[in-house]
């Protein structure tokens, strides 16, 4: 592949050494890969957060692109590392299900393999740094052209991280905040698609009946104001204008989410 893209996420943070041992191994092997961070800032161990935040940005991106991701939280210990083939995109992760929320989106069901073969390992691992000993390489070395095959068996068990449903009560539906985002906005597990607009919002231990305003977008609410709208992946989300709701609330990833309706 001309110019081969891959791509990493990972909670490394900025301000360390990490992220750069681990681009070095892989233009080591492959100077004309093309290297681009998504993130490196997904919260330490945070398998939850990086599963939305895959299953949110992968599939804008082209088939040919390799994700590499290392939120990892069991590194050195017997869980497994897999190449991933799933609803068109390719991935080298843990076995901790950080990428079957993304899985569940394609038409096909997932290819996935478990990493045996060695020999495109660094000679030496270290048991807290696989993703420079074992992602790294093994991604320049299918940049280069090997195919997954030789990385190990196909396997058809592997950890499944599945998000908490809503709950439907009478005239009402409960779910829960699973990401809250850089401006504090709450992203639920609750459906947007085909939700009236509620008479009654509550987060936490906090009741809203006429302190919110459902929307379309922000702009249709004054700054300051609690506002209820369809987020840009169909999910319900609450937000304040031009400020932060998971302050203001005190919410974070879990809080309770409840709409509901007057008979």
């Amino acid at each position: 592949m001309t110019d081969p893209l891959i791509t990493l996420t990972t909670d490394f943070g900025t301000a360390s050494p990490y992220v750069a041992a681990v681009k070095g191994v892989i233009l080591a092997l492959n100077p004309a890969a093309r290297v681009v961070d998504l993130s490196h800032d997904i919260p330490p161990q945070g398998v939850s957060h990086a599963a939305f935040f895959l299953a949110s940005a992968l599939p804008y991106f082209p088939a040919e692109a390799l994700h590499v991701v290392v939120v990892d939280p069991g590194v050195g210990s017997d869980r497994a590392i897999l190449h991933v083939e799933a609803a068109g995109q390719r991935l080298l992760v843990p076995d901790n299900g950080c990428w079957t929320l993304l899985g569940q989106s394609g038409p096909q069901p997932p290819r996935v393999r478990r990493l045996t073969e060695r020999r495109f390992w660094r000679p030496t691992v270290c048991a807290t740094f696989h993703g420079r000993d074992i992602f790294a390489p093994v991604a320049a070395h299918l940049s280069l052209g090997v195919a997954p095959e030789e990385l190990g068996p196909e396997v058809s068990d592997w950890v499944r991280l599945e998000l908490p449903q809503p709950t439907a009560g009478i005239n009402s539906l409960s779910g829960q905040v699973i990401f809250a985002d850089h401006f504090g906005n709450l992203i639920t597990n609750i459906r947007a698609e085909g939700l009236r607009p509620p008479d009654l919002l509550a987060v936490g231990g906090r009741t809203f009946r006429r302190r919110f305003r459902w929307v379309r977008t922000y702009a249709d609410a004054a700054p300051g104001t609690l506002v209820a709208l369809p987020s840009s992946n169909g999910l319900l989300e609450v937000a304040v204008v031009q400020g932060n709701a998971a302050r203001r609330l005190r919410a974070t990833s879990g809080t309770p989410v409840t709409v509901g309706w007057v008979r």
